[in-house]
């Protein structure tokens, strides 16, 4: 039918186009016809120079490219849309089983992938799930992640570029820094908002229940399996499948999990026949994974699956600046128009306060206060974050200032976090959650040497 080329040209503005780089015939004509068939013009090309060529005369809606071609690859052809600030999604087609080069893909940007030999069904799924990229963000109702930081800024920016690809994220942060709601911008934001965002605390399903759990069961599959059921895999077809908690996966399902995500397909328990699911798997755990993993808790294979790319929340501590609107909102949400002030002595104790469980902690301090407080105003008392902290707050130690505590604070974890991994920088940037670049920051600016 098509020879390889500049092969076929279509009308501006007739049609949803999209580019077709393949250097066998016979794929190039299968999603040739297929895309025919859903109403969308396709151009083909059997190289990476002829895909440049046509890139340079023609926008497309989306890009579909194999990974291996007689003149390059297909992450050239992602690269060169990448750079150039367009927004037009492409989508890599890999070697069976080839979980490496489906990895690289998504990370050099790739909105999605598919495996030889092409399902037309995924096929399909990808191209209408592409072709619904939307231009804006909708607005959303419910709560969402706050704050103008620098660290809350950069949040934001990635969360952005991520909603528009269908890579694996992996969202890390300590317990109540906001990862679910990370998870659930990312999804509101992307082409899959109408479709369900359906999290799962992976540390909360008992082991022998968790299969049936993920992939659902047949009537009869086991004992008391009196109808057939979905698995979480069903619930978020079209959407997003959030697992919190993900490092608590036994292992025997860590497998299961990792052929799920790989072939894009599920077996109900009691089943002999797989369906297709269209899923996308964004992670979470306050854990680090990448112990998790050389500790063999974890298995390697799924974590980069899973790791294509990360997300990291930053604690509370590490972005303070961001306290104030936080109070504010929460206490507008709490009590509504009848909002109390808080004292300058209460606002000290909060910015003094280390805040080990990070947002979620400071929306239940707020909670507790605002039932112990007088109906104007709230005071340290009413914050009960500890004697000893609400005592320095109130009266500081000798004179010392707001920031010279919170210099003390800090100067003396980063001190720990040295001694206990013997001097090693690296290891105490692991320990104390933070990037190295940002511990040199630290140990620069506090005048600390090591």
């Amino acid at each position: 039918m098509s020879a390889p080329g500049h092969e076929r040209r279509f009308a501006r503005g007739a049609l949803s186009r999209v580019l077709v780089v393949d250097d066998e015939a016979d794929i190039r004509e299968l999603i040739d016809l297929t895309l025919s068939r859903m109403g969308l013009a396709a151009d083909c090309a059997g190289s990476v120079g002829e895909a440049q060529a046509l890139l340079k005369d023609n926008r497309y809606q989306l890009c579909l490219t194999d990974m291996r071609l007689p003149d390059g690859d297909g992450l050239q052809i992602v690269r060169q849309l990448s750079e150039s600030g367009s927004d037009t999604p492409v989508a890599v087609i890999t070697a069976y089983g080839s979980a490496e080069n489906a990895v690289a893909a998504l990370k050099a940007g790739a909105f999605d992938y598919l495996a030889k030999p092409v399902s037309l069904e995924q096929l399909r799924t990808l191209v209408k799930s592409a072709l619904r990229l939307p231009g804006e963000a909708p607005a959303e109702d419910g709560p969402m992640l706050m704050g103008t930081s620098p660290a809350m800024a950069q949040v934001s920016v990635l969360i952005e570029k991520l909603a528009r690809s269908q890579a694996p994220i992996y969202i890390s942060g300590e317990s109540g820094s906001g990862k679910e709601l990370a998870a659930r911008q990312v999804h509101e934001r992307s082409a899959r908002a109408a479709a369900p965002f359906v999290p799962v605390n992976c540390g909360a399903i008992p082991e022998n229940l968790m299969e049936s759990e993920f992939f659902g069961y047949r009537k009869g599959a086991f004992t008391g399996a009196d109808s057939e059921r979905e698995g979480f895999f069903h619930a978020a077809q079209g959407g997003t499948l959030f697992l919190d908690e993900v490092a608590d996966l036994p292992l025997p399902m860590q497998v299961k999990l990792l052929r799920a995500i790989q072939e894009k397909k599920v077996r109900k328990v009691g089943s002999t026949v797989e369906e297709p699911v269209d899923v996308r798997i964004i992670c979470a755990t306050h854990k680090n994974l990448r112990d998790c993993v050389e500790q063999g808790l974890f298995r390697q294979d799924l974590y980069y699956r899973l790791n294509v790319i990360e997300l990291r929340i930053p604690p509370l501590r590490e972005r303070r600046e961001d306290i104030p609107e936080l109070v504010r909102a929460m206490l507008t949400r709490l009590c509504g128009t009848q909002v109390p002030e808080l004292t300058p002595a209460a606002w000290q104790a909060l910015d003094a306060y280390p805040f080990p469980g990070n947002v979620r902690e400071l929306e239940n301090v707020l909670e507790r206060a605002t039932a112990l407080c007088s109906d104007t105003s709230i005071d340290v008392a009413d914050l009960q974050l500890g004697d000893e902290c609400a005592a320095e707050a109130r009266a500081g130690r000798a004179g010392e200032t707001l920031d010279d505590f919170l210099n003390r604070v800090e100067r003396q974890a980063i001190q720990e976090a040295l001694e206990k991994t013997a001097g090693n920088r690296t290891a105490a940037a692991r320990v104390l959650g933070i990037s190295f670049r940002s511990l040199r920051y630290r140990l620069d600016r506090l005048g600390m040497e090591v």
